[in-house]
């Protein structure tokens, strides 16, 4: 192959990169997982570039090796989960425990790494919730992939079954199949992803006020009577306003003077916190907080205690830098 065509090949495999790690990226509930498949799909597809030769669509081509790739990772794996799916609330006096590797965890997703037209973004707000990734992780992983495919990107049933190498029969009976199991274990969560409009807008910006400032009591009123909190890696989870103001000031107090910077990952709302910490009273990079709006009030908080995050989302190593 030429150094033109090669060129010209890489070009071609490149343009489909965002959309297949936002494709990987809810196959495997991994930012990071994602991609090195996203990366060991192209460098397959180069390597069979001059074989492939237009013997169908080369976007079909891509995502049949990508969802080779992300089967073969899947294989003999365990789920990946958030904590709400391992275990029940914990009361407010729970010292943190209970520790999980990085592998355990479903990881959050900058937006910017996702593509997506325009037209279709509610759809995919929907599709990369946090809720959502964790519920497909329960489905068997040929399953998830017809979900996928043919409910998040609409791909037609004839063509999902050549991509599987199957019949329209088996993918249909296979979507019915994941279907019937997120309806049935109500997996997916309550609520729908939203847009922000004004309302929203100035719910979060009173959170950032009273969590800055470590006003508990305003904090909690932004929330939901049965909201709660995560913070991955650890195991516990809490439940209920109470509970939450009780761990905010109790074992949760080293967060009290806290700086708060905004992003966006999964299609909601986050916010990179600094905690202050040192004998300078320095701010360093602590958790990763993806907000659940529903109703005009805060439903959950998920705390994401790893910090490899902030680069990824491009955030700074100090709020003032």
């Amino acid at each position: 192959m030429s150094d033109l065509a090669t060129d010209t090949g890489t070009q071609q495999l490149e343009q489909h990169r965002a959309e297949l790690t936002g494709y990987c990226y809810r196959m495997l509930g991994s930012a990071f997982d994602a991609d090195d498949a996203v990366q060991e799909t192209l460098v397959r597809a180069w390597q069979g570039l001059e074989r492939f030769e237009g013997r169908s669509a080369l976007r079909s081509w891509l995502y049949r090796i990508a969802t080779n790739v992300c089967l073969d990772n899947l294989r003999g794996r365990q789920r990946r989960a958030l904590p709400m799916d391992l275990s029940s609330p914990v009361a407010a006096t729970t010292p943190p425990g209970n520790m999980q590797p990085e592998a355990a965890w479903i990881e959050p997703m900058p937006d910017s790494e996702l593509a997506v037209d325009p037209a279709d973004r509610a759809v995919m707000q929907e599709s990369v919730r946090l809720a959502f990734v964790a519920a497909l992780q329960h489905l068997p992983a040929r399953q998830r992939a017809v979900l996928i495919l043919r409910e998040v990107l609409a791909w037609p049933a004839a063509e999902v079954a050549e991509l599987l190498d199957t019949t329209v029969v088996s993918v249909n009976s296979a979507l019915q199949r994941a279907r019937s199991t997120l309806a049935a274990s109500q997996l997916t969560g309550d609520g729908r992803a939203q847009s922000l409009g004004e309302p929203e807008r100035a719910l979060l910006a009173r959170y950032v006020d009273a969590f800055q400032r470590y006003d508990i009591d305003t904090l909690v009123t932004l929330l939901h009577e049965d909201a709660s909190i995560s913070m991955p890696p650890y195991e516990m989870w809490l439940q209920g306003r109470e509970d939450l103001r009780g761990w905010y000031l109790g074992y949760g107090i080293g967060c009290r003077g806290s700086r708060l910077i905004a992003t966006v990952a999964n299609g909601s709302p986050a916010f990179a916190q600094y905690r202050a910490s040192g004998p300078d009273g320095r701010h360093e990079p602590w958790s990763l907080q993806v907000l659940e709006l529903s109703a005009g009030r805060i439903a959950h908080i998920h705390h994401f205690l790893d910090t490899t995050l902030f680069a990824r989302f491009g955030l700074p190593a100090h709020p003032d830098d």
